[in-house]
């Protein structure tokens, strides 16, 4: 069946394109969830803080697990039902730390004795597209699903320990009753433009050159646009008008929905607020075609393609 969907831009942002269906409404019906984990098509993505585990057949990685295989690799924390393909049952589990060990000399985690096993953080598994886009979608679900577990596991209210509820889509407090559900963090990105041209900038930890959209965190009693015109009226002292939603996009690091905007410029004086940015300034569309195909005279970058801002900048530069 093709996807009525697909030319929506937010289908074609990295860790977008998630096929699961979440089967919500089984997450409080136990003998189904113990039917599903008996399904000899169950599997589960597998981390280690939030690392993915991966196989690793020479240049073949492979993300999915069978649940023996899991319990296997040692103890667990928290196991989360993130639902279902035709073709299987998908958990997500998350390993106890003291599982895996520091690699000093590399700077990464491993699994010692598991020379079969890699530890690869998501974000290069993306940016390298080292798994299949399908497959980097499930685990974006269940990085920020797990990431949310670990941070949660004493009530807020009371602060007595909660333990895992429907299928791991809850925390439920025996004490005081509280129950506690996965958080996700809306941050507004957005490019500003005044004609032909268009308001980027750049943070201190950016890849030399690169210069990418505004962006921050949506404020409680705040709208979107709200937002917007105040971030970019913080970050760069420009005011904003218009403002037009374009595309969303998940974002596991470690929980956030970027909410990707179009924004109309009524003034033109940059002031940098330099304790958020190294520099923000207008671009033409001329240069940021440049950008996007790497060929700026100066040497100027956009940012990796699975990023929604780059999407942006895109989809206004070729119009």
């Amino acid at each position: 069946m093709s996807d009525p969907f697909v030319d929506e831009l937010s289908a074609v942002v990295g860790f977008s394109g998630n096929p699961l269906d979440r089967l919500s409404e089984k997450r409080d019906d136990a003998q189904a969830l113990t039917e599903l984990a008996a399904r000899a098509d169950a599997r589960s993505l597998v981390f280690v803080s939030d690392t993915p585990v991966l196989k690793q057949r020479g240049e073949v990685l492979d993300a999915f697990f069978t649940l023996a295989e899991v319990e296997a690799l040692g103890a667990r924390d928290e196991q989360s039902l993130l639902g279902q393909t035709p073709e299987a049952t998908v958990f997500a589990t998350l390993l106890r730390p003291e599982v895996a060990r520091r690699d000093e000399a590399k700077g990464s985690l491993l699994l010692p004795g598991r020379e079969d096993l890699a530890l690869i953080d998501l974000r290069t598994l993306a940016a390298k597209a080292l798994l299949p886009r399908p497959t980097i979608a499930m685990m974006a679900q269940g990085k920020s699903l797990l990431f949310w577990h670990a941070k949660h596991r004493f009530c807020s209210q009371c602060g007595a320990p909660t333990t895992v509820a429907s299928a791991g889509w809850k925390r439920e407090c025996a004490a005081c009753k509280a129950q506690h559900f996965p958080r996700t963090d809306p941050v507004v990105i957005m490019l500003a433009t005044r004609g032909d041209r268009c308001l980027l900038g750049r943070q201190a930890r950016f890849a030399p050159g690169m210069y990418s959209a505004l962006a921050g965190f949506l404020e409680p009693g705040e709208t979107i646009e709200a937002a917007v015109r105040r971030e970019v009226m913080e970050e760069a002292g420009v005011r904003i008008g218009r403002v037009t939603y374009m595309a969303s996009q998940p974002w596991p690091f470690p929980a956030t929905l970027m909410i990707g905007c179009l924004a109309e410029a009524l003034t033109e004086e940059v002031i940098v607020d330099y304790s958020e940015l190294e520099d923000a300034r207008w671009f033409t569309r001329a240069e940021v075609q440049e950008m996007l195909g790497g060929a700026h005279e100066n040497g100027l970058g956009a940012p990796q393609p699975i990023a929604i801002a780059r999407s942006l900048m895109r989809a206004w530069a070729f119009p």
